[in-house]
């Protein structure tokens, strides 16, 4: 399978990805073929609760990356329409300024049932922009109010977004958003309350625990579609980047989501051959039998993983 990934290329890299997405022999194939070029890119993931304005700092974040003479490829992950399993492209429709420009590549994609709110052909997605040359690689993924750790094990800095409105900042702390988060945007800050939900959430941040090796996440405040605060937000992604290079963790930190991501597609691909025709076959033969209490479920996922072993 030839593809020429490239920056000048979007049509190829969008048939990449749409390759990716198919989930099959091919994109294996694909994913194989392309992951020597991969590594390169700077990835950025902006997570953070529903209408908090991921899309507009993505947007403007992009065009300040574009005016130091940086490619960006986003990945912008919507929820799945019920109707037709598809991405809404409303993420699309926001970002038409940018999609113009041929140093920016946008393509959306839907959760799949991802439950973090990532999908997880956004990840290999990314490794496809990565591979085509873009400098920095943005996953924006639907804020779902949880912990979105996926995210966190697909970015090298994760940018949380809030806004004022009482009980984000707790919320945030709820959500688990506080363990995963690199940077805090704290957006729409031209809106009352702005100075007391900066306050709280600074206060969160000092419980957390640290020592003289840890990382401290910035409160960056923007009004981002007044394009207010944006070069900032940049200079704390370089500062987190330089933190990183200098304790030795940038690295280490992409061996750890390695790992995780090794072991994922390992469980993936022996679930799927571990459900067989015939060993579904043996689940639903003997289910009666377990909810009428004549079998133990635990005897028979035994049998089930025996049959698994003895093949």
């Amino acid at each position: 399978m030839k593809i020429n990934l490239n920056t000048s290329n979007k049509r190829e890299t969008a048939r990449a990805i749409s390759i990716v997405e198919e989930n099959n022999s091919r994109s294996a194939e694909l994913m194989k073929n392309l992951f020597s070029k991969v590594g390169s890119a700077y990835r950025v993931g902006i997570t953070g609760p529903p209408g908090a304005g991921k899309s507009t700092v993505t947007n403007q974040l992009t065009k300040y990356l574009r005016s130091q003479n940086k490619t960006v490829g986003i990945i912008a992950v919507d929820p799945t329409s019920p109707f037709t399993g598809g991405a809404l492209l409303g993420d699309r429709v926001r970002m038409s300024e940018i999609g113009n420009d041929p140093g920016v590549f946008i393509r959306s994609m839907a959760t799949r049932g991802s439950l973090g709110g990532l999908s997880k052909k956004a990840i290999e997605a990314g490794d496809v922009l990565d591979a085509a040359g873009y400098d920095f690689v943005i996953l924006e993924t639907v804020g779902v109010g949880q912990s979105e750790l996926d995210i966190a094990n697909a970015a090298d800095t994760t940018m949380v977004i809030l806004v004022p409105e009482s009980g984000d900042a707790v919320q945030a702390m709820k959500a688990g958003l506080m363990e995963i988060a690199d940077i805090f945007v704290l957006n729409k800050t031209d809106r009352p309350g702005s100075e007391q939900a900066f306050a709280a959430l600074k206060t969160i941040l000092m419980m957390k625990a640290h020592d003289e090796n840890s990382w401290m996440p910035g409160i960056i405040k923007t009004v981002a579609s007044e394009n207010k605060g944006i070069a900032e937000v940049y200079d704390e992604i370089i500062r987190h980047k330089s933190f990183l290079e200098q304790k030795n963790l940038f690295l280490h930190n992409r061996e750890v989501r390695t790992r995780t991501r090794i072991k994922q597609i390992v469980e993936e691909k022996l679930k799927a051959e571990l459900w067989n025709d015939s060993r579904e076959k043996s689940l639903n033969s003997s289910l009666e039998k377990v909810v009428l209490g004549n079998l133990s479920p635990y005897h028979l996922a035994e049998e089930i993983l025996n049959s698994f072993r003895s093949h």
